[in-house]
């Protein structure tokens, strides 16, 4: 016997990674934090695996071993707020395809939010400067008093910003904590193969499906897999 299908009636997005390339950008502003507290930098391609988790941990990532005290972490947070608003927007984009999925989402009347590791404010500042021609019914950043990813608190509240049950709401990230959100909040869980980590790290952590363009939501939603 096949599963029940699944109906979904509403879209939830992780942020970086799923529909911004922001990497470049977040990578640059860490690496001149880190310059100007006199540690070493690493390359752009090696912050795939330091961001998803808020910028608190990005920095117990990305400082030298040793030097991941309390003090040093909120001195560097302080200043990547800083830096980062200075040079938030000079090379993120979206994703190609991101522009035709919200397009036909909109068409359809799907309801769409964002959740993010990413605080509050510079979520709420890259959705409307990249995603201004999209609606979104909730956009929710790393907010204090809120626990971040993957809790699933702040995905149940969109859902029930949304007016959906959970089960009605797919989840499209391209971390493992995307995925492990989605799984406990009991969402969808899609994975985004175009971001900034493994399709093997999505499926080990419950990814129930693979986007490997933005527009194959479309074709799993239309399949409604259970």
């Amino acid at each position: 016997m096949n599963p029940p299908r699944r109906q979904i009636r509403a879209v939830i997005f992780d942020l970086d990674g799923t529909l911004l390339d922001t990497l470049a950008d977040i990578g640059n502003a860490t690496n001149t934090v880190l310059a100007t507290m006199n540690f070493p930098s690493h390359p752009l391609t090696e912050y795939k695996t330091f961001v998803g988790d808020g910028v608190r941990v990005l920095f117990e990532r990305v400082l030298p071993e040793g030097k991941r005290d309390a003090p040093t972490i909120n001195a560097a947070v302080a200043k990547f707020e800083e830096v980062y608003r200075a040079g938030w927007n000079k090379l993120s984009q979206p994703y190609a395809g991101v522009r035709a999925l919200l397009d036909e989402l909109t068409r359809r009347r799907l309801p769409l939010a964002v959740l993010s590791n990413k605080p509050q404010a510079f979520t709420a500042l890259c959705v409307s400067h990249y995603l201004s021609d999209w609606q979104f019914a909730a956009v929710l950043g790393q907010r204090e008093g809120i626990p971040r990813k993957p809790d699933p608190t702040a995905a149940l509240e969109i859902a029930a910003q949304l007016a959906c049950a959970a089960k009605e709401c797919l989840y499209l990230g391209d971390t493992s904590v995307d995925m492990q959100t989605a799984g406990r909040a009991g969402m969808y869980a899609v994975g985004a193969a175009w971001g900034f980590r493994s399709v093997r790290e999505l499926r080990e952590h419950g990814a129930a499906a693979i986007a490997y363009h933005p527009c194959d939501v479309l074709e799993i939603i239309d399949n409604k897999a259970a």
